[in-house]
Formats: structure tokens, sequence, C-alpha cells
């Protein structure tokens, strides 16, 4: 990270961002993947049924909001303010 440049306030703010950006969302799979282990060996125990099966599909909720925010954190993180300075 080069100090010198113009725009280093700029870059130190956008990687300040992205890492606590993509640290929090990792955060959420690391939970996520325990979620998925707990849920894994509830059902390997015979837990749920036809009538009984909340927990799959609170977690299968959880996940997919993570998923949802990770489509909403790639544009903003790697699309946005994107610009090209090529030649002719």
């Amino acid at each position: 990270f080069d100090m010198s440049l113009p725009e280093a306030a700029h870059q130190q703010l956008f990687f300040s961002i992205y890492f606590m950006l993509t640290g929090v969302h990792a955060a959420h799979m690391i939970v996520g993947i325990g979620l998925m282990l707990v849920i894994l060996v509830m059902a390997m125990r015979g837990r749920f049924s036809s009538e009984y099966y909340t927990p799959v599909e609170n977690f299968g909720l959880y996940w997919h909001f993570v998923d949802i925010v990770w489509i909403f954190l790639f544009p903003l993180l790697y699309l946005i303010g994107r610009h090209y300075h090529g030649g002719a």
C-alpha cells in the first residue's frame, strides 16, 4: 500500500470497508457451516420427520440470507466505481 499516491485516502477507505464486509460475511458463513453440521447430526439421529422440520427450514432461510448478502456485496465491492482508463 503506497501512501504517497494522490488517491491514498480513497484506497485506504475502500480496503478498510472491503476487509470489514468480507470478514463479516465470512463470519456468517462459518456460523452457517457450524449450523449445517448441527442439522446434519440431528438428521442422522432421526430428529426430523414430515411433521417436524423447523430447524432445517430455519437453517435454509439463514443460508439464503448469507447468499443474498453476497449478491449485493459483490457488485458493491467489485463493480461500482470501476472506470476504464485505457487508451484510444
